[in-house]
């Protein structure tokens, strides 16, 4: 039996926004966050096994895919929290109402949506070149 039905538009019919954008990735960077959560008890657990379970953890974090690991996650802990930030402020109704919410302007949301990512992405630099300081012996 053939189904000639056409699919349904909405994959085509939105515009990708920013506060499409930023549900996406709080869910992801949640997730990611949770599978830190999981290293951090990996490495907790070393810790308490000995030398040898320390080293292995912390050769893993050293080489090139744990770093990148990190960073992520680090950028992950900060877009989370300054999502998480953005969702109380706007839990407050500021800027919902009809006298701000005309067709013939972006909503304030969207623009403080890319604050958002932004601010959380050089926040993530911030904490790396602070860390990179003080591990070369830096006064930070």
């Amino acid at each position: 039996m053939s189904n000639t039905r056409p699919l349904s538009p909405h994959l085509v019919i939105y515009r990708w926004r920013v506060n499409m954008l930023q549900s996406t990735l709080h869910r992801l960077t949640g997730l990611f966050l949770c599978l830190g959560a999981l290293l951090v008890t990996w490495g907790l657990i070393a810790a308490a096994d000995g030398r040898v379970a320390w080293n292995v953890f912390a050769g893993f974090w050293s080489s090139g895919i744990g770093l990148v690991l990190l960073f992520i996650w680090t950028w992950s802990l900060l877009f989370h929290l300054c999502n998480g930030i953005q969702h109380l402020l706007r839990d407050t109704g500021r800027n919902f109402g009809l006298p701000t919410r005309d067709r013939t302007h972006d909503p304030v949301y969207w623009s403080t949506g890319w604050f958002v990512i932004a601010i959380s992405i050089a926040l993530t630099v911030l904490v790396w070149v602070l860390l990179i300081v003080r591990m070369q012996g830096g006064a930070a």
